[in-house]
C-alpha cells in the first residue's frame, strides 16, 4: 500500500543543518512503509490512498532515547524520594513480579508512548538481578539472578506493541563467572536480534557501573561493547546524593576505553568541567530527560555548554513512573524552561534546538538516525498528525514555535508508525491493547516495598 499525505504544516528536521525544514503546505508520499517522496503545493506523485491533513502539522515521531517501558503500571510509587528512594519503592514492587506481569506491563507502556507521539523508543529492561537498595552510593550485588525468560518477555512485549526500539539489558556481573555473565547477555542480544529488525533497531547495554560494587564492571561492559558490537548507555552522574563517589566511577569507564566507543551518558547531571571535557573529547554522548530529572529532584544538566562543546545530546521520557504522563511536548517545554530559568538566558533553548533533540538528536545518539528521526526519503514514515485549530491555538505566528510551546496530546489527532495508523485520538488501534490495560490493573499493589518507603 501507498499513502499520500496531502495539505501538511510538514516538519521535517533535516540532518546536517539546525533549520526545522518547515514546509507551509506540504505532502509525502509513503510506499512501502517508508518516505519515497516530499514536496510542497500540487502532489506530483498518487498513491493508494490519500489522507488530506486540511492544515494541521505533519512531524517526525518522537524519540525517546532513554527509556524504561515495563513501569508504566507503577505511577505515584517513591513521590517523596529523590531516585534511590523511588527505586526502592518502584523496583522492589518489580522485583515480585513474574516475566508475564512484565510482558504485559512492557506491552501497556509502549502503546501508551504510541499513542502520545513517541514512535522509537531505547528501552532499559528490568535487570535480570533484582533491585537492591542503595547503600553508600552502591548496591551489594548479592541478589539472585531471574530467569532468561524475565527478559524475552520484555522484548517481546515492545515488540507486539508495534513500536520502533533499542533493547538494552543489564549485564549482572556480580553473579556468576565470567562466561556465565557473557553467555547470559548473549543470549538476551540472540532474542532480540532474530526479531523483525524493521521494529528491533539494536541491542544494547543497560550500563551500571554507577551502581556496581565490582570493581571490574566497566570491563565487562566494553568487552561486549566489543565482542557482540552493542552500544551502551549507562545511568551516570543523575542523584544529588553520593556525589564524589558517583564522580570517581568515571574513570572506570573512561579507562576501560568505553568512550571512545560511543559510550552514551544517561542524565549526567553531577558533573564536573573536566569530566564533560574528557567526555566531548572521547566521543561519548549523552541522553537528558528533563521531567524525570525534575520529578526526581535530581537538578539540572549542563545542555548548553555540553552542546557548545561539541557532544551530542538526545532527549528521553525517561519512564511512566517518573515522568508520569509520557507527554513529550511537556518534556520539550520542561527542557527549555529549566534551562532558561537556570541561565537567564531565553537563546541557551530555543524551541527549533529541543524538537530537534527530541527527534533526529536522540536518533543519532542511539545509532539509527539512518531509519527514524526525520522525515527524510528513505526514512522510516513514523509521523504523529498534530492539529492547531483543536483546540484552537490562535494565530501561528512561528508555526514550529509554536508546534513546540502550544501543542500538546490534546492536539495529537494520529499516529503512524511506517506509514500505518497506530493510535488516532488517543486510542489504540493494537488488538491487544484492551487487554493490556486490564492486565496492567491486576498488577499487584500491595507488596511492602524496601527500606519500608511508602508506595
Amino acid at each position: 500500500m501507498s499513502l499520500l499525505v496531502t495539505h501538511a504544516r510538514l516538519i521535517t528536521i533535516p540532518a546536517g543543518t539546525a533549520d526545522p525544514g518547515y514546509i507551509e503546505d506540504g505532502w509525502m508520499l509513503i510506499e512501502d512503509g517508508r518516505i519515497a517522496a516530499i514536496g510542497s503545493g500540487t502532489p506530483d506523485a498518487t498513491a493508494d490512498e490519500t489522507l488530506d491533513v486540511a492544515g494541521a502539522f505533519v512531524a517526525p515521531g518522537f524519540v525517546s532515547s532513554h527509556s524504561h517501558l515495563f513501569t508504566s503500571g507503577l505511577r505515584g510509587l517513591g513521590v517523596a524520594d529523590t531516585l534511590y528512594g523511588w527505586c526502592d519503592a518502584m523496583l522492589g514492587t518489580t522485583a515480585h513480579m513474574t516475566p508475564e506481569q512484565l510482558y504485559w506491563s512492557t506491552l501497556h507502556g509502549s502503546l501508551d508512548f504510541l499513542s502520545n507521539g513517541v514512535t522509537t523508543a531505547y528501552n532499559f529492561t528490568d535487570p535480570l538481578q533484582a533491585w537492591e537498595s542503595m547503600v553508600d552510593g552502591k548496591r551489594t550485588g548479592t541478589a539472585g539472578i531471574r530467569g532468561i525468560e524475565y527478559h524475552y518477555r520484555q522484548a517481546d512485549g515492545t515488540l507486539d506493541a508495534g513500536i520502533r526500539f533499542v533493547d538494552a539489558s543489564g549485564m549482572d556481573v556480580t553473579v556468576g563467572s565470567s562466561d556465565e555473565v557473557f553467555d547470559r547477555f548473549a543470549a538476551e542480544v540472540a532474542h532480540t536480534r532474530a526479531m523483525d529488525t524493521d521494529y528491533a533497531l539494536g541491542s544494547s547495554i543497560m550500563g551500571q557501573v554507577q551502581w556496581s560494587p565490582h570493581p571490574e564492571a566497566a570491563e565487562f561492559e566494553v568487552e561486549a561493547m566489543r565482542r557482540y558490537g552493542v552500544t551502551n548507555q549507562a545511568h551516570f552522574l543523575e542523584s544529588p546524593e553520593a556525589v564524589e563517589h558517583q564522580q570517581s566511577k568515571f574513570a572506570l569507564y573512561r579507562d576501560a576505553g568505553a568512550l571512545g566507543l560511543g559510550l552514551m551518558f544517561g542524565h549526567f547531571i553531577q558533573t564536573t568541567p573536566e569530566i564533560i571535557a574528557e567526555s566531548v573529547a572521547g566521543g561519548a554522548s549523552m541522553s537528558w530527560q528533563p521531567a524525570s530529572n525534575g520529578r526526581l529532584a535530581s537538578g539540572v544538566a549542563l545542555v548548553p555548554e555540553m552542546l557548545e562543546m561539541g557532544m551530542k545530546v538526545g532527549v528521553g521520557l525517561d519512564d511512566q513512573a517518573c515522568t508520569d504522563v509520557s507527554d513529550p511536548w511537556q518534556n520539550m517545554r520542561m527542557g527549555i524552561y529549566m534551562q532558561r530559568a537556570r541561565t537567564k538566558d531565553p537563546l541557551s533553548m530555543m524551541p527549533e534546538l529541543m524538537l530537534r533533540l527530541h527527534t533526529l538528536g536522540g536518533a543519532e545518539i542511539m545509532g539509527v538516525d539512518d531509519r527514524v528521526g526525520s522525515l527524510e526519503v528513505g526514512k522510516f514514515a513514523d509521523f504523529v498528525v498534530v492539529d492547531p485549530r483543536m483546540p484552537d491555538v490562535g494565530p501561528l505566528w512561528h508555526p514550529v514555535r509554536s508546534y513546540v510551546l502550544a501543542m500538546s496530546p490534546r492536539n495529537l489527532k494520529a499516529v503512524y508508525v511506517g506509514g500505518r495508523l497506530v493510535s488516532e485520538n488517543g486510542v489504540s488501534t493494537n488488538p491487544l491493547a484492551a487487554e493490556a490495560s486490564a492486565k496492567v490493573h491486576e498488577l499487584p499493589g500491595s507488596v511492602i516495598p524496601l527500606r519500608g518507603h511508602p508506595h
